[in-house]
């Protein structure tokens, strides 16, 4: 739905903006004497009072630790640690909890992947992934190279910011073993055809790991109908907490990694001779695992399932629809990626000023972007900038604040440029 030529998202129901504004305390506040207009979603998303309530009636009523404890307390943090997997589960639509894996985030779980797979590369293998991706999503494929003797190949891009299809089919052969690709570009917006890709990949061989960081706040991914091997994302950008994200994993591929780290709830038996692994998902998940984070997810989570999804992607569609079409109003803005089919990310350059000097100049306007290179360095050489301003929206997002988002872009630019 996310396709800006969508002609029918203007059909949908709206969304009850002010109302569900009200689930967020934090946007209640001013900045800089200004009300706080929040465009920084994409780096991290905001937390409905849900979310605050049930990490702290976690605290205030069940906190202990999980699995073992032989009272009250360890049971009721038990279920609801458990719960919340469960949770996770259904969002993605996993056949099993058992494929359902606690990370501390994206990051954590693609290293986890990528670290198990050294024993089954070699040299003359090759790794797949886009120009696009995430320093995340490249570096520890760099270092899974570096150690098993594959070779790092790169997807190109076209200047819309879109996967080179052609450059795909060029790169994917029977020497292909991992493609690892982002589902929603975090500095483009870009919705890549990932179902189509994986299944290209998974006919030449090759083990498949979608980044879904930037794709789970937007819609619902279901990693049955994708078919991937590996799919990762955090809790913060999905309006939960930071500090936790979550690896699904097929559980056969799973069954084949090692595991990542050792000791506490990963084991199965210890002896000064040798230990054995527990049962999934609890083989990868050693040490004492943050229970209340979990129990955070499972909330947000809870609180997406009680919104009209149709509604919110029409909302987020007519918020990034907006800004592309203002982005005319301010001379010598470009956007970044114009990819046909966008989450509601919009990375963009002002001739004249420095991305810092943009954010810098909004915050004082009491609104809130990201800039830099947004992790993803290769991008920004293949534009050949330093960085683009990104203004990424969610569903809390009004119609207003893309107006006052350019009505203050233009008055900076009549008043530095």
């Amino acid at each position: 739905m996310t396709d800006l030529s969508m002609a029918n998202a203007s059909a949908r129901s709206p969304l009850d903006v002010t109302t569900i504004r009200q689930d967020f305390p934090i946007l209640a506040q001013q900045v800089n004497g200004k009300p706080l207009v929040y465009l920084d979603n994409g780096a991290s998303a905001q937390k409905p009072a849900a979310v605050l309530d049930a990490m702290e009636r976690y605290y205030r009523e069940m906190h202990s630790n999980v699995h073992r404890g032989a009272h009250t307390l360890g049971d009721r943090a038990t279920s609801a640690f458990e719960g919340a997997r469960e949770t996770v589960r259904n969002y993605l639509n996993a056949a099993s909890t058992r494929e359902i894996i606690w990370t501390r985030g994206t990051t954590e779980a693609i290293n986890l992947v990528a670290n198990g797979l050294t024993a089954q590369l070699g040299a003359g293998d090759e790794i797949l992934i886009s120009h696009m991706e995430h320093h995340a999503n490249i570096v520890p494929w760099q270092m899974l190279a570096q150690r098993s003797g594959a070779t790092l190949k790169v997807i190109a891009i076209t200047p819309e910011g879109e996967l080179d299809l052609d450059s795909f089919e060029q790169q994917l052969s029977e020497r292909t073993k991992v493609l690892a690709l982002t589902h929603v570009s975090n500095a483009l917006g870009t919705i890549n055809p990932v179902a189509e890709l994986v299944a290209r990949a998974k006919a030449a061989g090759a083990i498949t790991l979608l980044d879904g960081a930037q794709a789970v706040p937007h819609f619902r991914p279901d990693v049955q109908a994708l078919d991937c091997d590996f799919y990762a994302f955090s809790a913060h950008k999905l309006f939960g907490p930071t500090g936790i994200g979550v690896l699904y994993g097929r559980e056969q591929r799973l069954e084949a990694l090692p595991p990542y780290q050792f000791g506490g709830e990963m084991i199965e038996r210890v002896t000064f001779e040798k230990s054995t692994w527990n049962a999934l998902p609890y083989k990868f998940e050693a040490g004492t695992p943050a229970i209340a984070e979990a129990v955070g997810l499972g909330a947000a989570i809870n609180y997406l399932n009680g919104l009209d999804r149709a509604a919110v992607e029409a909302a987020e569609h007519a918020l990034i629809s907006r800004a592309h079409e203002l982005a005319d109003s301010v001379p010598g803005m470009a956007i970044i990626g114009t990819a046909r089919n966008k989450a509601a990310v919009m990375s963009f350059k002002i001739d004249g000023l420095h991305p810092s000097d943009i954010g810098t100049l909004l915050d004082q306007q009491g609104i809130a972007i990201r800039t830099g290179h947004h992790c993803a360095m290769p991008l920004m050489d293949f534009y050949g900038v330093p960085g683009t301003a990104r203004a990424s929206f969610a569903f809390y997002n009004t119609l207003d604040e893309v107006e006052q988002l350019f009505t203050a872009l233009r008055k900076i630019q009549r008043l530095f440029v």
